[in-house]
């Protein structure tokens, strides 16, 4: 299973690129302990998790293609 992770920000700055792909990640939890280990700059990042254009917040089940992205604080009016 593969999913492909979009970057925005200064956390495409951390990793070093605006797009990842992940192999074998089942949920949002573990794709977000997957990250931290590879990019430990990120676990101090505050930014939202985006699955499939829905900002998500409980531990989500992905599936095979699914696109993740991750967004740094924002703010406007």
């Amino acid at each position: 299973m593969q999913i492909k992770v979009l970057l925005f920000g200064q956390l495409a700055e951390i990793i070093g690129n605006s797009e990842i792909f992940l192999e074998d990640i089942s949920d949002s939890e573990m794709l977000t302990k997957t990250l931290h280990q590879r990019y430990p700059d990120l676990a101090n990042s505050k930014y939202a998790m985006a699955l499939d254009n829905k900002v998500v917040s409980a531990n989500t089940t992905l599936s095979d293609n699914s696109t993740i992205a991750l967004l740094p604080p924002f703010s406007g009016g």
